[in-house]
C-alpha cells in the first residue's frame, strides 16, 4: 500500500485530520461527478494479538488496515462501493464504481441522507482512548501468566485452549454532502483463557475473559486465569435434569442475549418487512411494569457512546422501555421513512442500553440473585441459533447448574430451554446488581418466572 494517513507516523489528532481531509475530499468527488447526495467513511486501525498454549507462544500478529467506503445518490437511486487501498486512483475507481452501480439500481423513496437538520453539532468524545502502547514481549508475558496461573490453579486442570490477549486503535472519520464531518476513535483491549479439566469422556471446558476501552479497566492476568480454572472443574461430573417447567436464571453473561432479541424485534429493518414479533408495539406491554430500558449514548467510557449515530444523526440519551411500555423503535433515516416515522439517531445500533428498576427487584449480587432464584436451573451457556424472529418462538441449547434453596448443587448440560420471548419478556421477575460491563448492553442476571427445560431424562 502506497503511503496514506493510516500508515505514517503521525499523531492521533494528525491522523483524524488526514482522514477527515480525504472524506471531505471523496465527497466533493462524487458530487462532481453527479450524485445528489454522498456519504463517506474513512477508518483505520492498528493492532497487537498474542495467543499462547501450554506454556509457549503460538500466535503473534501486529495488524494495521484501513479502509473506505462511500455511498452515493442518484435520482433515488443508490450505489455504494469500499476498498482498502488509499492510493488516489484506487479512490477515483471506487467513487466511479459507486456512480455506476446507482445508475443500475431502482429508485427508492425512502433512500438519501438523514435530514439535514439532524446532524449532530455537539461533537464530544466520551473517553474512549486508552492506547496501551505494548510491547510483543509485554504482551507474551502476560498471555503465559493469564495461562499458567489458571493451570497451576487444581490439580484437575488437564489441559489448555490457551490465553490470548488483544489491543487495538481505530479512528473513523464520517462525512457527507450536508457539509457534515465528524470523528469516533476508541481503544479496545482483552485477555482471555480457556481450559480443559478431567479426562476421556468426562472432559468438561470452560473460560474466562476481560475486555475494556483502557488496560486499566482490565482484570488481572492471573485472576483471569483461577476464575476460568474454577469455572472449569466446577463443570465436572454433570448430571441429567428431568424435563420440566422450571424457574430460570440467566447469568449476566448470556442474560444480555435475551435484550438482544428484544432489541432486534423493535429494530426497523425487522419492522419494515413485517418480521418480527413485536409488529406494532409501541405503546404497548413488551416488560413487566416494574422494568425500563434506557439508551445512554453519552456515558464516559462506555462501549458505544457516541455524539453522533452512522448516518451523522445526533445521538440523545432516552427511554426504549418505560414502566414495561415500548416508547419507541430503533430506527435509521430509511427504516424510519419506510415505516412513516423519523430517525431515532440508532443507525448502527443501539448505544449503551441500561437497566433500571426498583432495589426489591434487583439482588444485590450473584449469590443474592441465587437466592431469589430458589430452586431452579441456572444457565451460564447458551448454544445455537433456535430463536424465530417472527414468532417469538425460543429454543437453545443450554449448560448450567441446578440449584436448590439458592445454593448450587450440581453441573447440568445438553439442555434446552425453550418457550416464547413475548412471555418470557413480561415474565422477567427480577434483573441483578452484577452487571456485566462487557457489553454494550449492561444488565445483569435475569430471573424469568419459568421455561421448559428439556434435559435427560423424562419429566
Amino acid at each position: 500500500m502506497a503511503d496514506s494517513p493510516e500508515t505514517t507516523d503521525l499523531s492521533p489528532d494528525q491522523r483524524l485530520d488526514a482522514l477527515g481531509a480525504m472524506a471531505r475530499d471523496l465527497v466533493e468527488r462524487c458530487r462532481r461527478a453527479g450524485a445528489d447526495q454522498a456519504e463517506v467513511v474513512v477508518d483505520a486501525s492498528r493492532g497487537l494479538s498474542v495467543g499462547a498454549r501450554m506454556g509457549e507462544v503460538e500466535t503473534l500478529e501486529y495488524t494495521r488496515d484501513a479502509g473506505i467506503g462511500l455511498t452515493v445518490y442518484l435520482d433515488g437511486r443508490k450505489g455504494s462501493a469500499s476498498c482498502g487501498d488509499l492510493r488516489p486512483q484506487s479512490l477515483a475507481d471506487t467513487v466511479a464504481k459507486a456512480m455506476d452501480i446507482a445508475r443500475f439500481t431502482e429508485p427508492d423513496p425512502a433512500s438519501g441522507l438523514a435530514d439535514a437538520d439532524r446532524m449532530a453539532t455537539d461533537l464530544r468524545e466520551f473517553d474512549t482512548w486508552h492506547p496501551w502502547g505494548l510491547e510483543a514481549d509485554q504482551a507474551i508475558a502476560r498471555a503465559l501468566e493469564t495461562e499458567a496461573a489458571g493451570r497451576e490453579a487444581d490439580a484437575r486442570i488437564s489441559n489448555s485452549d490457551g490465553a490470548s490477549l488483544s489491543s487495538s486503535e481505530t479512528v473513523s472519520v464520517y462525512a457527507n454532502s450536508h457539509g457534515f464531518c465528524g470523528h469516533e476513535r476508541a481503544t479496545h483491549h482483552s485477555l482471555s483463557c480457556s481450559l480443559i479439566a478431567g479426562r476421556g469422556a468426562g472432559m468438561q471446558r470452560s473460560y474466562a475473559w476481560t475486555h475494556a476501552l483502557s488496560p486499566a479497566d482490565l482484570d488481572d492476568p492471573k485472576a483471569i486465569g483461577r476464575l476460568a480454572a474454577e469455572r472449569t472443574v466446577a463443570r465436572l461430573d454433570p448430571r441429567p435434569l428431568k424435563t420440566g417447567r422450571y424457574r430460570v436464571l440467566f447469568a449476566a453473561e448470556v442474560a444480555r442475549a435475551l435484550l438482544g432479541h428484544l432489541l432486534s424485534a423493535v429494530s426497523g429493518g425487522a419492522l419494515y418487512r413485517r418480521a418480527s414479533f413485536l409488529l406494532d408495539s409501541q405503546g404497548t406491554a413488551v416488560l413487566p411494569p416494574w422494568l425500563s430500558l434506557v439508551e445512554q449514548p453519552h456515558r464516559p467510557r462506555g462501549l458505544r457512546s457516541a455524539a453522533f449515530d452512522a448516518e451523522g444523526v445526533a445521538t440523545r440519551p432516552s427511554d426504549l422501555v418505560r414502566d414495561g411500555v415500548l416508547q419507541r423503535y430503533i430506527l435509521s433515516s430509511y427504516s424510519a421513512r419506510r415505516l412513516g416515522l423519523e430517525s431515532t439517531g440508532n443507525a448502527g445500533g443501539i448505544h449503551n442500553l441500561e437497566v433500571e428498576a426498583p432495589a426489591e427487584r434487583r439482588p444485590a449480587d450473584f449469590t443474592a440473585a441465587l437466592k431469589a432464584l430458589g430452586t431452579g436451573l441456572l444457565v451460564t451457556d447458551l448454544m445455537g441459533q433456535g430463536v424465530n424472529g417472527i414468532t417469538g418462538d425460543y429454543s437453545r441449547g443450554a449448560a448450567g447448574f441446578w440449584v436448590e434453596d439458592g445454593v448450587i448443587v450440581h453441573p447440568v448440560d445438553e439442555l434446552t430451554v425453550a418457550g416464547n420471548l413475548r412471555p418470557m419478556l413480561m415474565g422477567i421477575e427480577a434483573v441483578g446488581l452484577d452487571v456485566d460491563r462487557r457489553s454494550h448492553v449492561a444488565t445483569g442476571s435475569i430471573l424469568v418466572e419459568a421455561m421448559t427445560v428439556a434435559g435427560g431424562e423424562p419429566g
